[in-house]
């Protein structure tokens, strides 16, 4: 029940909306329509979300510019978690900052990401003619309906392929597809990190300086291992689907700079 709700209000949308634009794109005669397809789906994805993801990205950059005072109140009022919460909510109050903001952008984003998701890995995942016969059951028009191939390469990689199947006959090259993955939300993960050099107190005492030292641990390892799982699953499902994930963390990557910066990433630049 839940499932065929999804599927009617999101799942099928967005398969209509890729088919049509793999049609307009076979229409303007452009090589590699599928894959340009799930690059042209995704940026639409991204435009359609970005007042949400707008949102989100500055109540988390307002997070972290507070939160060295929250440090200082946590350990001027050690032992009074009312007095703690009171003063904390002042200082949210005084400069505008409201810890729910970014959870409900991101609450509205995620069955929308999932649904693309969901979307592809069915479409690549399949044979040309099984994509096409399950597609033509979920369209919405007749002129939609796919009666031609249904080419699944791009740029000569087989959207339906992963890397490591792919290397016993491309060869390492293709490592370099995951590889990219990783590499992209390594940035993306690093621009969204304030620079550590700012959240530390010159003043503190050894205990906060210990508590700090391991958030920094935590948050270096974290911002390492993520990307390495990403490169990870990248090598283990289909092309089509890091095709996706790439253009969608690029273009996070471009309005996370639009909306403040280089953020970790200017720590770096100097160096």
């Amino acid at each position: 029940m839940i499932g065929n709700f999804f599927n009617v209000i999101l799942v099928w949308p967005i398969t209509n909306v890729l088919v049509a634009i793999f049609k307009s794109l076979i229409f303007l005669h452009i090589p590699y329509a599928l894959g340009f397809s799930i690059i042209v789906l995704t940026v639409l994805i991204r435009l359609l979300l970005y007042p949400l993801i707008a949102s989100q990205l500055r109540a988390s950059k307002k997070m972290q510019e507070v939160a060295p005072h929250v440090n200082k109140l946590k350990d001027k009022h050690k032992g009074d978690a009312k007095m703690l919460q009171q003063e904390t909510m002042r200082l949210y109050k005084e400069h505008g900052v409201n810890p729910a903001a970014g959870c409900l952008p991101l609450l509205i984003q995620l069955p929308i990401i999932w649904a693309l998701y969901a979307v592809l890995r069915q479409i690549v995942s399949l044979s040309s003619k099984q994509a096409i016969l399950q597609i033509n059951k979920v369209v919405y028009s007749s002129s939609l309906k796919l009666t031609g191939s249904w080419d699944q390469s791009f740029f000569g990689l087989p959207l339906g392929k992963t890397p490591g199947q792919l290397i016993s006959t491309i060869g390492v090259l293709v490592l370099l597809v995951p590889i990219l993955t990783g590499v992209f939300q390594f940035i993306q993960s690093k621009m969204m990190f304030a620079k550590i050099e700012t959240q530390v107190d010159k003043n503190a005492d050894k205990n906060k300086e210990k508590k700090e030292d391991f958030a920094s641990a935590f948050q270096s390892q974290s911002l390492y291992i993520f990307p390495v799982m990403i490169a990870f699953f990248s090598y283990t499902f289909p092309i089509g689907l890091s095709l996706y994930w790439n253009a969608f963390t690029i273009f996070g990557i471009i309005q996370q700079y639009q909306i403040s910066g280089l953020g970790g990433l200017s720590g770096l630049k100097k160096k």
